[in-house]
């Protein structure tokens, strides 16, 4: 094999780079301050939401979504038995997979939509099937590898999350998924009539009504979606507003390495 040609020996009489400039490098005090500001986004957000599930009980209603009939459909048909839920809300969706007959480990930063979920496995004799925590999804997920037979979530991708969370979250989800697992979620994209019109967060997000959406493009899901096969990109509308979202569904790679964490921001 070749090695191409050697290094040559700079002589006496070439000229001696100049030191970089640290006016050039990116100050330190810039990058503590963008850290501290995604820090005070997020206990922002978080205390919003916390208002926000605490205000009302079944704020979204009672009947799944229909993102959620529509995963259901798929857990089924590749059985899966054992099913997270990332963002889960007030359980609506945790439920209608728990009454399928799937085991469900629910997720919420919010203890008011805990033990919303709690309260209703106990009240629909589901207590053995479903299960929920209070977890924080920019931290990593709290199960072992290989845990869960599928992952659902309906927006919860697209809250004031930065793309290298959004990379590291969903590393997580495939390290948690079995070989061959399910990856269902949703997000609000850039054709969303929200998109571009509050105050802006950078990285895609806006502010609207209090909340802090990332909206997603098409590009960003093919980004997110490294250690998967995509299996469809669908777009559809919610709510009378509406939001325009995308559905993705994804299964992770029999034999694919865990992607590396990204850490950021």
């Amino acid at each position: 094999m070749s090695q191409g040609p050697l290094p040559t020996t700079a002589s006496a009489d070439a000229p001696i780079p100049a030191p970089v400039d640290p006016a050039a490098r990116p100050p330190t005090s810039f990058l503590l301050a963008a850290l501290r500001q995604a820090g005070d986004r997020r206990a922002s957000q978080r205390r919003h939401w916390r208002g926000v599930l605490a205000s009302r009980a079944d704020r979204y209603g009672l009947e799944p979504s229909a993102p959620a009939r529509w995963a259901a459909g798929l857990f089924q048909e590749h059985d899966a038995r054992d099913v997270l839920e990332l963002g889960a809300g007030q359980g609506r969706d945790s439920v209608h997979f728990a009454r399928l007959g799937m085991h469900v480990q629910a997720l919420d930063f919010a203890e008011s939509g805990a033990e919303a979920i709690r309260a209703k496995g106990r009240d629909a004799d589901l207590a053995g099937s479903l299960e929920a925590a209070v977890h924080d999804c920019c931290e990593p997920l709290p199960f072992a590898d290989a845990s869960f037979d599928a992952c659902y979530s309906h927006m919860l991708f697209c809250m004031a999350l930065t793309t290298p969370q959004l990379e590291q979250l969903s590393a997580e989800v495939h390290r948690v998924l079995r070989p061959g697992g399910l990856h269902v979620y949703t997000a609000r994209t850039t054709a969303d009539p929200d998109y571009a019109v509050g105050p802006a967060h950078g990285d895609d997000m806006f502010e609207s009504g209090g909340f802090v959406v990332h909206f997603f493009s098409r590009e960003l899901v093919e980004r997110l979606a490294h250690g998967f096969t995509l299996l469809e990109v669908a777009e559809f509308e919610e709510g009378d507003f509406p939001r325009r979202l995308f559905r993705v569904a994804q299964r992770r790679s029999e034999a694919s390495p865990h992607p590396e964490r990204h850490e950021g921001a």
